[in-house]
């Protein structure tokens, strides 16, 4: 079972950046997809972005330009972060790290979360 543990999350002011974080735990398979959603209150959850283990990246139409995501493996850890900048208000969600493996000890697919962390732009 790979856990995904979130940091980085918080309040900024409209215009600012935060940075989050996210480290899977120890394994010997790499994530083929990596990448973050959001939820905000009373709607559904939503793909921010996605990065590949070859490097293709996928963003949501509101955050291009202003979000880079990027993924990172060492000693059998696989981490993904994703730099917030020119935050907005409508940005204010819980942000869910995802990984996506392609096979695992058990011989299949599996899909993880994380328990995910709170990012308000608020002034």
């Amino acid at each position: 079972q790979v856990q995904l543990v979130e940091s980085g999350g918080g309040l900024v002011r409209p215009g600012g950046s935060l940075r989050l974080s996210c480290a899977a735990s120890e394994s010997i398979f790499t994530p083929y997809i990596m990448g973050w959603y959001r939820q905000a209150p009373g709607k559904q959850r939503e793909l921010v972005a996605t990065k590949t283990s070859d490097g293709v990246t996928n963003y949501a139409d509101s955050v291009k330009g202003r979000f880079t995501i990027s993924r990172s493996r060492d000693n059998a850890k696989s981490t993904v972060s994703l730099q917030m900048n020119s935050l907005k208000p409508d940005d204010t969600a819980i942000y869910y790290c995802n990984a996506y493996y392609t096979t695992t000890n058990f011989g299949r697919p599996a899909d993880y979360w994380g328990r995910g962390t709170q990012v308000t732009v608020s002034s």
